[in-house]
């Protein structure tokens, strides 16, 4: 903004990046959270609250590092746009591409993998795996960043979709953060994942008409 620092600009932005998606991602974090700490009240080690919060810290900070790499390529891409004025209908064509993609990214393989991650599957939780058990400050910490790290992969295309339809909006915030909590717990999740793979396809394709003028 006018008089605004580019270092103030980051803070503002990285402040609402991280509350907006702490938020959004809550009723899908919270079970996993619960799991794990069922887990460590069984092992007895340090206080329960006290991992619990590492694990989420971690998470979050995840997620801040994101926003950190989010902002100067919105910047970049904003002065680009203000230096290079593009038609009128290239912005709302171009959303509805991102949108596309991000729909058909629900089909793929990759994308059921990192589902199965976030679910718990293959690992992803390390809970189950024979690895290092996680009761200790510092691994407590580590999952908390696994998490946010398998998170964000599985959420790559559905954050795109928020990212260029406007962070700000709030119907977009609301049917980002549902699709996000539908497909990690409810049941048949690749089915799931499947149904908002159709909606995004055909959201996309109905921006892109709209934008030609032939909706």
């Amino acid at each position: 903004m006018c008089g605004q620092s580019w270092l103030g600009a980051a803070a503002s932005f990285l402040g609402m990046w991280t509350v907006m998606m702490a938020a959004m991602m809550l009723p899908s974090l919270v079970p996993a959270l619960w799991r794990y700490r069922q887990f460590v009240h069984r092992a007895g080690a340090l206080p329960p609250a006290l991992l619990v919060t590492l694990v989420a810290g971690g998470y979050i900070l995840v997620w801040t590092l994101l926003g950190v790499v989010v902002f100067p390529l919105g910047a970049v891409a904003m002065a680009f746009t203000m230096r290079y004025p593009v038609p009128g209908n290239a912005a709302p064509v171009a959303t509805g591409l991102v949108v596309l993609l991000a729909g058909a990214l629900q089909f793929t393989r990759w994308k059921a993998h990192r589902l199965a991650r976030c679910r718990g599957g293959h690992c992803g939780e390390s809970l189950r795996c024979g690895r290092a058990v996680p009761t200790g400050a510092f691994t407590a910490w580590r999952h908390g960043l696994r998490l946010g790290f398998d998170c964000i992969q599985c959420c790559a295309g559905l954050t795109a979709v928020l990212l260029v339809t406007g962070m700000m909006d709030v119907p977009a915030m609301i049917a980002v953060t549902g699709a996000i909590t539908l497909e990690r717990l409810a049941p048949a999740a690749e089915r799931v994942a499947a149904l908002i793979g159709i909606a995004a396809l055909a959201t996309g394709l109905f921006l892109i008409l709209r934008a030609g003028g032939l909706n």
